[in-house]
Formats: structure tokens, C-alpha cells, sequence
């Protein structure tokens, strides 16, 4: 797809100096190279992800990229409530305003498994550690003045709602593929409940699909897998089955919708949207967009969240 431009392309001629941007997952793939393209925008860019050496090697890799780059990195483990708040205060320490937020980081199709706070693993870490994340940099937002939320979701929404009954996998058996489905249906949720309640204080959140990414996201995937994802059938009969064969967009053609989301013009005032292609798109799974449900999910997700963080 040559017709798609690469997140730097996306970022030409924009300027982001005094800018705040903080990148999840900044360490590898798409969050990598969104971070660059934001750095050359004069942008602060943080750069948050798990693994201390990976974030100190993309840190120099930019700088030598982007000789001119602001950054800073902070430690950030998903998967413990505990280590989002600690990102958080540490984010708070770096600055008081943020400009843009992307939520970046994610897990894929992974064995079952729980996070440090007994949430389903991939639940856990792409929706409910972003969604106490978001929570906690709320205040940094509003103080921007104008702010924007960018969740990374997939057309992978489209393999399954999420059951509010049973979010975290204990009374069901264990299905990786409808629990990737689901947390990335999550992530739709949260855009469209986060853009409700923040909007009239300058904030806005879109979800995005950044294509079939060649990143290590499907490190968990066998050639079995994906034979057994295209005949995967979603959970809503009038969407299309999810084609992973493909072509795979390589990343920094990939991460152009997520960076075009934080800096496009087209979007200033506009929200609650799931783009693709540098696109809005119009056909998100109905269940992913239903403000009834996001709201549920939210209310749902503060209960888990409250009491993993009061250590019940």
C-alpha cells in the first residue's frame, strides 16, 4: 500500500514545540516510531514502556534520529496497578501538562494468564492498566488547555464484545482470540465514554486501527493460529470475518494513523471516532461504538480497578 505515508510524512510542517506527548509501549514497533515522528515536531516526547534497557536504546535511537529531541523516559509495567500509579506520579514529576496521551502498548493473543492484580492478561494490560493510566493523567490533560487521547484498538474489535459479566476470564473457558477481540473492543469503549466525559474540558479520544502491523505483537502466534484466526467467526454475524493474510504494513507506515491522530488539523473538533488510514471510518462494530455499553464498561472497570488497588 505506497499510497499509505509514513508517520513522519504525517508529521511534516507540523509544530508541536512546548508540546507534551506521552507514548505507552514506546519501546518497540509502533510506539517507536510514533515517538520519533512526534519528536520532530519539537514535541517533549516521554516515552513509557516495561523494559529499562529497551526504552534507554530507543531514547538514543531517536536522539540520533532527531538530533534536536526532547525526550524523557518513564518505567511503565500494564500489568500492575501499582507500577501505573507509580508512572503516573512519575509523568507528573516530568511535567504539568500533557497534550497528547497515546496509548499505545499492548499485548496480543497471549496464553492465559493473569496481571499482578489477577485481571485476564490481555484485559488487563491493553484496557484496564491504560484505563487507570488515563484516569490518573486526567489533571495533566485539562491542564493542556486542548487535549487529545489516542487509544490503539484494531479491526481485531471485530472478533468480540467484551462480557461485562465475566471480563476477566473465570467462569468461561479461556479463548485468546476472543479475549484479544475483546480488550481491543475495550478500547473502543473507553475512547467513546472518555471523549463524553472530557470533552467539554478540551479533551478529545479517538481509537485507532493501524493495519496489520508487522511488529512482535503476534510473537505468541503460530502458523496454527493463524490458520485457525481467518476462520474465526465474530461475534456479531453482520461483520466480516477479521483477514490477516494480508499484507502486513510495516510500522512506520503503520503508526501514521496514531500520529495523524495526535497532530491532524482535520480533527480539532472531533471525537468518539475510530480511525484507519489516516481516515475516520465508519464502520466500527455497532457493540464497540453503543454509549450505553461504554458506560457500563466504565463503571465496570473503576469497580476492578478500585479494588485491585485497595488490595482486596
Amino acid at each position: 500500500m505506497a499510497s499509505t505515508p509514513t508517520a513522519l510524512e504525517v508529521v511534516d510542517g507540523v509544530d508541536l514545540t512546548g508540546k507534551v506527548c506521552v507514548v505507552t509501549g514506546a519501546s518497540a514497533g509502533l510506539g517507536r516510531e510514533a515517538a520519533r515522528a512526534l519528536a520532530t515536531t519539537g514535541a517533549h516526547v516521554i516515552l513509557a514502556a516495561r523494559n529499562p534497557s529497551a526504552l534507554a536504546e530507543t531514547q538514543a535511537w531517536i536522539r540520533d534520529e532527531v538530533p534536536a529531541a526532547v525526550t524523557s523516559t518513564v518505567p511503565l509495567d500494564l500489568t500492575s496497578l501499582a507500577d501505573v500509579k507509580a508512572a503516573a506520579a512519575e509523568i507528573g514529576a516530568i511535567t504539568t501538562t500533557i497534550h497528547v496521551l497515546m496509548n499505545n502498548a499492548g499485548v496480543m493473543f497471549t496464553p492465559f494468564g493473569r496481571t499482578a492484580d489477577g485481571f485476564e492478561m490481555q484485559f488487563g494490560t491493553n484496557h484496564l492498566g491504560h484505563f487507570e493510566l488515563t484516569r490518573l493523567l486526567v489533571p495533566l490533560l485539562s491542564a493542556a488547555g486542548g487535549a487529545r487521547i489516542v487509544n490503539l484498538s484494531s479491526d481485531g474489535h471485530r472478533l468480540s464484545d467484551v462480557d461485562l459479566d465475566d471480563p476477566n476470564w473465570q467462569h468461561r473457558t479461556y479463548d485468546k482470540f476472543a479475549a484479544y477481540g475483546a480488550s481491543k473492543t475495550a478500547n473502543i469503549l473507553h475512547t467513546v465514554e472518555l471523549d463524553r466525559r472530557l470533552r467539554d474540558h478540551g479533551i478529545r479520544a479517538y481509537a485507532v486501527h493501524p493495519g496489520v502491523v508487522a511488529t512482535s505483537l503476534a510473537r505468541h502466534m503460530s502458523r496454527d493460529d493463524f490458520t485457525a484466526l481467518t476462520k474465526f467467526v465474530p461475534s456479531d454475524p453482520g461483520q466480516e470475518k477479521v483477514d490477516v493474510r494480508r499484507d502486513f504494513t510495516m510500522p512506520e507506515h503503520g503508526a501514521a494513523t496514531q500520529v495523524w491522530a495526535s497532530v491532524s488539523s482535520d480533527l480539532a473538533d472531533v471525537g468518539s471516532v475510530y480511525l484507519a488510514d489516516c481516515r475516520i471510518q465508519d464502520d466500527p462494530a455497532p457493540y464497540a461504538m453503543d454509549p450505553d455499553h461504554a458506560l457500563r464498561l466504565w463503571e465496570v472497570s473503576e469497580d476492578l480497578c478500585a479494588v485491585a488497588s485497595s488490595g482486596h
